[in-house]
């Protein structure tokens, strides 16, 4: 062996030590926080907890706080659920902020549908990862963070909606008894989105039946058929090549429909179960096309506001500017409430059945 050969070596070894003796992330945990331990298998947790053909990857139930925060940095089954959405919250600022320098944006009542856009946007991701994060602690948190989840999804939907229609749609489409009745059909539907999904959370057990599915679908598809309607009509009305932001909002169509297609079907852990129990899962699929579809939204309606932030005073007027954006908090506060009134309904029921068990 030549002396150059054997000098590697000697280096290697050397570097490996050094390196082994770095501190490992469970190193730097103080000792009265708890480290991530592993995971378990399906039949090791309530039916609560499982998903279909997920049969590994699970983290055990009635642990302290500190430890599903702590999963955070653990390999789990939820690990990209988690991750897929919390990165997209700071890339979409950071496209806010390219968006300021390219195309200009003025915090005045002009802009404020936009800032709620950006708004309900950050509140259905950090809702997101709060669900996927910490829903494992208990049957009691697992219903009341996906509650709040979907308080986030119907607070995104009306922020949509709200661009949609103030920079978005057409004077002939604002005319018609869908743009006559769009504000008031897209809170409507944002609340009936959020009541259906907690309804049909709270009255159906696993194994889910197609009905619970029905329950979430439909509303949640009137809210997006209504608020996008708007987009629709302009992508089939205006040319393509006179509108920068079509484009756009037609990959955001398509990454929802897409984001609807793994939302509904368990594919493609249904064809591999155990194979998709950290990578690969639909859910997963699921988040990374509606981050995707959040994001072609975030271009488009910076597209659309710099286009037509000079008339939208003229063409709304500073009140329906404001009663729209008022009725955004408004909205929000009764899918709070509905979340809460549900969550109360859960609690009796969790608390009958630990005096029924005991």
């Amino acid at each position: 062996m030549s002396g150059d050969t054997l000098q590697r070596l000697s280096t290697l070894t050397l570097s490996i030590k050094y390196l082994s003796r770095l501190p490992h992330f469970s190193d730097l945990i103080p000792p009265c926080l708890p480290s991530p331990s592993p995971t378990v298998a399906a039949s090791q947790v309530p039916i609560l907890f499982r998903e279909p053909y997920i049969l590994s990857g699970y983290r055990p139930v009635q642990q302290h706080w500190h430890f599903y925060l702590l999963s955070l940095f653990q390999r789990h089954n939820e690990s990209l659920n988690v991750w897929t959405h919390l990165l997209a919250g700071p890339v979409l600022l950071l496209r806010w902020w390219a968006n300021i320098g390219a195309l200009g944006y003025t915090l005045d009542t002009a802009s404020l549908p936009l800032s709620l856009f950006l708004v309900s946007s950050l509140t259905y991701l950090f809702c997101s990862v709060a669900a996927h994060l910490l829903q494992s602690h208990s049957e009691h948190a697992h219903y009341f963070f996906f509650f709040i989840d979907y308080v986030g999804v119907a607070v995104y939907q009306y922020g949509c909606s709200l661009g949609h229609y103030f920079y978005t749609s057409e004077a002939a489409w604002r005319e018609s008894c869908i743009g006559l009745l769009f504000l008031p059909g897209a809170a409507f539907f944002g609340w009936l989105s959020c009541a259906g999904c907690c309804f049909a959370k709270a009255r159906y057990r696993r194994p889910y039946p197609i009905r619970r599915k029905i329950c979430q679908l439909i509303p949640t598809t009137l809210a997006y058929i209504l608020g996008i309607s708007p987009v629709v009509h302009r992508l089939f009305t205006v040319s393509w090549t006179q509108d920068p932001s079509l484009s756009f909002h037609a990959l955001q169509i398509a990454s929802f429909l897409l984001s609807a297609l793994f939302f509904s079907c368990p594919i493609p852990e249904r064809f591999f179960p155990g194979c998709c129990d950290f990578l690969g899962q639909g859910h997963q699929i699921f988040h990374l096309f509606l981050s995707l579809c959040t994001m072609f939204q975030l271009e488009a309606l910076f597209q659309d506001y710099a286009r037509q932030r000079d008339t939208v005073m003229e063409l709304f007027g500073e009140r329906q500017l404001w009663w729209a954006c008022v009725s955004f908090p408004a909205l929000f506060l009764c899918c709070i409430l509905t979340a809460l009134i549900t969550m109360k309904y859960i609690t009796k029921q969790l608390q009958g059945k630990q005096e029924k068990d005991k």
